[in-house]
């Protein structure tokens, strides 16, 4: 037993006093007459023995009492940790993602863990709780009650490891506080492995909410299958996460709010489904499922808005009849120009200039194309094979990437690729070491090796390598030079680098992913870009260049549906946004073999449990409950007792 006050306990000293009281009858006795005291006597000798009793019982019931009282304000408890003297700290994480959608034997997991929270811990006790997207700290349940019952659902989900670090700096600097770091949450399985080093400061509690049922189906992707002259084939991939097949499941397609087409499929693992929408006009979509799992990969956003094509000028001085065949008019506004008949206002007015074969680059060019790829233009060259290579060296220094230092007649292969690079991201399903190898009979020699290779030689050199929005092959694609134009390379690296000179929106953005996008469009100055749809507007990260705006978004919008596209209240195009589908698959951590934590199936045994091992056990309230009895003895002892 320890006591809160137990200075107070010096207070027991005073129980002298009634011991004093008690032998030393102060009290003065008065003489009376009697003619015959004999009747006295025995009167005397009958009731001593019963006095003596009475005063002694007094005299203890009344020592009782007060020692009661006395302990009571020393305030003594028993408890498994000296709580009094030592701070507790509770730190809370609480998952919100969507696979807490997932539904329990009561509600979904998300709503069953508030609902637990609120009710077991105590609501005035101090703590510090945290989700994917929102900060309580140093507040009680009591303060934040409102907020965790409509708590929403997060698009975005910390690593595990963010997790833990997040904890960690919640947690005071105190070394002898008894910390508490509780993890709510059903533990889906992700990239990033849930691993927790010993610490002998803090405990870690992880509560897992395991579904009811372990099945979903969800909308994984959309994409345009056929283009035809009136009509396009949109074709949506749909996934099923249980065990059992789904016989029947309805999809329906709507149309700026309104339903449009409806059709319905069998799913065993992996399914799609066809519609056939107009081409050529805008159209504002969305795909739904009736599914009762997990309900925010239920619904998919798309929009089809007018098509821009992208500008192309090559400057000519050798065969441009590759680029014809690449750049085709249904994407792509090619112009194709002598270089002597170039008008340079021009230009400023494309996306894309390829310098096709020139053998030598003016000054006035070089400054030109400077200031186009400083407005975000792309750039990309082709040298001749008896190029200049002073004019060369020139204007590719000015992009930071090397220059031609000599021409080699010897005969080399192109053998290495970048995989990695962005220009050629989904080209490839698997990574080919072997095919048929392009080669060249010359080449260029460069200065220095900056720059990013994307095709390279047999030695690493670079055959085409880029820096920032700057292209350059090192060796003439001449026929008689090379057979890379026969090569199936060629087809995805120059369509490519000519699709990534305007990034024009896609069906559909992914919320969370970086994404850049550009926009069409001229602003004057002091005009910005908004996104507005019915419940948010957002002004996105962006970049104004003259003949286009490139905006930038990752976390934001962080709901899902499609937004306008807004210059004041002009409506330049719309940009859908969905929620990434990596919460749907349904597969969970095997927690026993995460080390150095304590289990508990339940948010309320893992708050019960901490309860216990800090729980005070009062015992001031007996030594009232003692004293107010002893006291109701003394007075039966001195109104019965004879």
């Amino acid at each position: 037993m320890q006591f809160k006050n137990p200075e107070i306990l010096y207070a027991l000293l005073l129980l002298i006093i009634p011991i004093i009281v008690h032998l030393f009858q102060l009290r003065r006795f008065e003489k009376v007459a009697f003619t015959n005291v004999q009747f006295l006597k025995n009167i005397t000798l009958q009731t001593r023995k019963s006095s003596q009793i009475k005063k002694w019982l007094t005299l203890l019931t009344r020592l009782l009492l007060l020692a009661c009282i006395i302990l009571a304000f020393a305030q003594p408890y028993q408890a498994n940790q000296n709580s009094f003297t030592t701070k507790n700290e509770t730190v809370i994480y609480l998952d919100n993602s969507f696979s807490m959608q997932a539904r329990g034997n009561n509600g979904t997991l998300l709503n069953a863990a508030v609902q637990d929270l609120i009710e077991h811990v105590d609501e005035n006790e101090m703590l510090s709780l945290f989700t994917n997207d929102l900060n309580f700290y140093n507040t009680s349940i009591k303060a934040i009650k409102n907020d965790l019952i409509q708590l929403s659902y997060s698009a975005y989900q910390l690593d595990y490891e963010a997790v833990i670090l997040k904890a960690k700096k919640t947690f005071s600097k105190d070394k002898g506080s008894i910390k508490n770091f509780i993890l709510i949450s059903d533990f889906q399985q992700k990239n990033d492995v849930l691993s927790l080093k010993g610490d002998s400061l803090v405990t870690y509690r992880l509560v897992q909410l395991p579904p009811k049922s372990i099945s979903n189906v969800s909308i994984d992707s959309l994409y345009i299958s056929k283009n035809a002259v009136e009509t396009l084939e949109l074709t949506v991939i749909l996934s099923n996460q249980g065990n059992k097949p789904v016989e029947t499941l309805p999809v329906s397609l709507f149309e700026d709010g309104q339903l449009i087409a409806k059709s319905a499929v069998s799913i065993d693992q992996k399914s799609e489904t066809i519609f056939t929408i107009p081409n050529n006009k805008t159209f504002k979509g969305k795909i739904s499922i009736e599914d009762s799992n997990l309900i925010y990969d239920n619904t998919l956003y798309f929009n089809i808005d007018e098509k821009d094509r992208i500008k192309v000028l090559v400057i000519n001085e050798g065969n441009p009849d590759f680029l014809r065949k690449l750049y085709t008019d249904d994407e792509f506004d090619l112009t194709i120009v002598n270089f002597k008949e170039l008008n340079y206002n021009n230009i400023s007015n494309q996306n894309l200039i390829v310098l096709n074969e020139l053998k030598n680059i003016p000054n006035a060019l070089i400054r030109s194309l400077t200031s186009f790829t400083e407005d975000g233009g792309s750039l990309l060259t082709i040298p001749s094979s008896e190029s200049d290579l002073k004019s060369y060296s020139q204007l590719l220094n000015s992009f930071s990437l090397p220059g031609y230092s000599s021409k080699i007649s010897t005969e080399k292969r192109i053998t290495k690729i970048n995989f990695s690079h962005p220009l050629l991201a989904n080209v490839f399903d698997k990574k080919v070491d072997n095919f048929q190898y392009p080669k060249v009979n010359s080449f260029y020699t460069l200065s220095n090796s900056s720059g990013a290779n994307i095709l390279s030689y047999e030695d690493n050199t670079a055959f085409l390598n880029q820096s920032n929005t700057v292209f350059a092959f090192s060796a003439s694609l001449d026929d008689s030079n090379s057979n890379f134009k026969n090569s199936p390379l060629i087809v995805p690296v120059l369509y490519n680098i000519g699709k990534q000179s305007l990034k024009l929106p896609r069906l559909y953005y992914t919320i969370g992913k970086l994404n850049t996008i550009d926009i069409n469009t001229s602003l004057l100055q002091d005009e910005i870009l908004r996104l507005d749809n019915a419940d948010v507007s957002i002004v996105p990260m962006q970049q104004t260049f003259s003949q286009k705006v490139q905006l930038t978004t990752s976390e934001y919008p962080n709901t899902a549906g499609t937004f306008q596209v807004k210059n004041k209240n002009n409506v330049v195009r719309n940009l859908s946004y969905n929620y990434d589908r990596k919460e749907s698959q349904l597969n969970y951590m095997n927690l026993s073999q995460v080390t150095n934590s304590l289990k508990n199936r339940s948010v309320a045994s893992a708050i019960d449990d901490i309860k216990s091992t800090t729980n005070v056990n009062e015992l001031w309230k007996w030594f009232v409950i003692f004293a107010i009895a002893f006291l109701i003895i003394e007075m039966l002892i001195l109104k019965f007792l004879k």
